[in-house]
């Protein structure tokens, strides 16, 4: 058992950053440490399996205490970063076949037992936070969602990611709809571009539809996409402008969930300028939790920048994100079930595998 190192009234600040490896150096476990640090993103290098990501979660949630949040990227298919000893899932583009194949009820159902697996495997390793279900369209455009896609119809989409998420939940596992407004109809990746979609804003409803189903299924964390909306605002990427995230996204939608960056490392995001101007950006648009990843000079910039100014106004809305439902481990049957579901997806992935 790692020893607690309570850091006591310490609240979770605005940043989540990334370590090098499976076990945090001394030196990372200072910056997790530092009051503008709230969360810590795992990747594929810090994810042996799943007993070596359990008792990592359990060394980082004692660094500190309210405990930092820990978060991964486990979609499915392309997007899963941890891989071994826990399912493998299929691309999210599964479901949607599924619903075009058998209906969307029985799609819905799936979904349903995904999310419940998921959630499940996920809370038992001591996560809190997946950053899925992807929202974007298949409008068969952008390559870097693909399959990660769940169907080209929106109401599909929010049906089916609504019954993902609802599936997390059950289990305890917190969830991010992303990337608002909508990433699928730009070829450009945002991790090495700045993509520019034309539409006008009565053509982006379509793609705010999942979102709206979301936002009403209680869904506690949005991220916005590094692309600009120049009939929306000309300036400012999505995740850097508040008109979406205030004006739309709060104001005209409701959410009053946490907003998280994308990763503000990535060249989607450059446009703005150097890292402290990204935070600075990101804050003022009304970003509530930062994703700074890949970039160790770039995350301890942002902390000394945001430390420098005295004290940090507290977040309340992160407390959304820490999962505070205890595990309660699946029953043999409903294990069976779901895994029952997911052979069934994984036989309809190209090549009959995630």
């Amino acid at each position: 058992m790692p020893v607690r190192i309570e850091l006591q009234g310490l609240d979770r600040g605005p940043l989540m950053i990334d370590i090098a490896g499976p076990r945090p150096t001394a030196t990372e476990r200072a910056m997790l440490r530092q009051p503008a640090v709230g969360g810590v993103i795992l990747f594929a290098r810090n994810c042996i399996d799943a007993a070596q990501v359990q008792a990592l979660c359990g060394e980082l949630h004692v660094l500190r205490h309210p405990p930092l949040i820990i978060g991964i990227d486990q979609e499915g298919g392309r997007v899963q970063r941890l891989r071994t000893g826990v399912t493998r899932f299929p691309p999210m583009a599964t479901l949607g076949l599924l619903a075009d194949r058998e209906g969307l009820e029985r799609a819905r159902e799936a979904a349903r037992d995904w999310g419940v697996l998921l959630g499940a495997e996920l809370r038992d390793i001591g996560l809190d936070l997946d950053f899925t279900p992807c929202l974007d369209l298949d409008r068969g455009i952008s390559s870097v969602i693909g399959d990660r896609a769940i169907h080209r119809d929106p109401e599909w989409v929010g049906v089916l990611a609504t019954a993902v998420w609802e599936g997390m939940a059950q289990m305890g596992l917190q969830g991010v709809a992303k990337h608002f407004p909508g990433h699928g109809a730009v070829a450009a990746d945002s991790h090495w571009a700045l993509p520019v979609d034309t539409r006008p804003r009565a053509a982006l409803q379509e793609d705010l539809q999942p979102f709206a189903a979301l936002i009403a299924a209680g869904i506690p964390a949005i991220m916005p996409a590094h692309c600009l909306y120049p009939r929306v605002d000309a300036e400012h990427p999505a995740g850097f402008s508040s008109r979406w995230l205030q004006d739309i996204l709060r104001a005209d939608m409701g959410f009053t969930g946490v907003v998280i960056s994308d990763d503000l490392s990535m060249a989607g995001a450059h446009g703005i300028g150097g890292m402290t101007a990204r935070v600075d950006g990101a804050l003022a648009a009304g970003a509530d939790l930062l994703l700074i990843c890949n970039d160790p000079a770039g995350a301890a910039a942002a902390v000394a920048h945001l430390q420098s100014g005295g004290p940090l106004p507290r977040r309340p809305r992160l407390e959304r994100l820490a999962a505070h439902q205890a595990v309660s481990p699946l029953s043999s049957a409903v294990r069976s079930r779901c895994l029952r579901q997911i052979e069934q997806l994984q036989a309809l992935a190209p090549g009959g595998a995630g």
